[in-house]
């Protein structure tokens, strides 16, 4: 059984002119696109500006618990663009 949300916002999307389903499409390439750079950012400011990442900078706890965040969240956002692209977009 399918929810009747799905098939009225499959409806919606049909029912879009072509220009708005471009737009859309574009939204979801720029979300991706911050969303891996700010995921980066944060990654790069606590691994190598704050030294958690550096053998030699480090103590080994910080390190495991800085590559499990590191690991944590890789998987994070690979789930949310995942989720995000998902859906098909119909043909034009």
């Amino acid at each position: 059984m399918t929810n009747r949300g799905d098939e009225q916002e499959k409806q919606e999307e049909e029912e879009m002119p072509p220009d708005v389903q471009v737009l859309f499409f574009f939204i979801r390439i720029m979300r991706t696109i911050f969303l891996f750079f700010l995921l980066m950012m944060i990654n790069v400011f606590l691994g190598l500006y704050l030294g958690f990442a550096v053998p030699e900078e480090s103590t080994p706890l910080r390190m495991v618990l800085f590559y499990s965040w590191f690991t944590i969240s890789l998987a994070a956002f690979i789930y949310v663009s995942w989720r995000m692209w998902r859906k098909k977009m119909p043909p034009p």
